[in-house]
């Protein structure tokens, strides 16, 4: 089912990421769209705000949730640069989202298919669909980068230290 429009709401998520990475975390984004519209935006910022729950999904349904007055979410598709943990899978599920677009997988982490599925387990009430693999590269790209400054920035303050 991918098509233009999941890579262009994928590079908004995207832009989302990107303002994460400027605060210097985990580069994360993720958009909500209703009806071709976003509705909510979203990126990670736990350690900005000092809490787990800081992550890009979750802030995305609590804005698309103020802004459909629900906290359903039945109609809306979320855009995820990364495979989402166990807390935001099961926000989603909760949140009643129709259809997940993942960018990049999460071996580590990831709960819409990697470690687990979340998202598609008959044993709950609701299940969603996926889509992944969309903007892959570019989703992974600024995870990479990401990391790889983070080692090269630990690696000096050791040697200063």
């Amino acid at each position: 089912m991918r098509d233009m429009t999941d890579e262009k709401f994928m590079k908004e998520a995207l832009k989302q990421a990107k303002r994460a990475y400027l605060l210097g975390e985990v580069p994360i984004g993720c958009v909500i769209v209703y009806q071709d519209k976003i509705i909510g935006r979203g990126y990670n910022k736990r350690n900005t705000n000092k809490t787990t729950l800081a992550h890009a999904e979750i802030t995305a349904i609590n804005k698309a949730s103020k802004k459909m007055g629900d906290w359903r979410l039945e109609d809306c598709t979320i855009y995820i640069t990364l495979e989402p943990c166990q807390m935001c899978s099961g926000a989603i599920v909760q949140a009643r989202i129709k259809r997940a677009v993942i960018g990049t997988m999460n071996p580590k982490a990831g709960c819409a298919g990697s470690i687990l599925n979340i998202l598609q387990m008959d044993e709950f009430n609701h299940q969603v669909e996926i889509t992944r693999g969309v903007l892959q590269n570019e989703c992974a790209e600024i995870i990479q980068k990401f990391f790889k400054e983070l080692r090269i920035r630990n690696k000096l303050e050791k040697l200063e230290g």
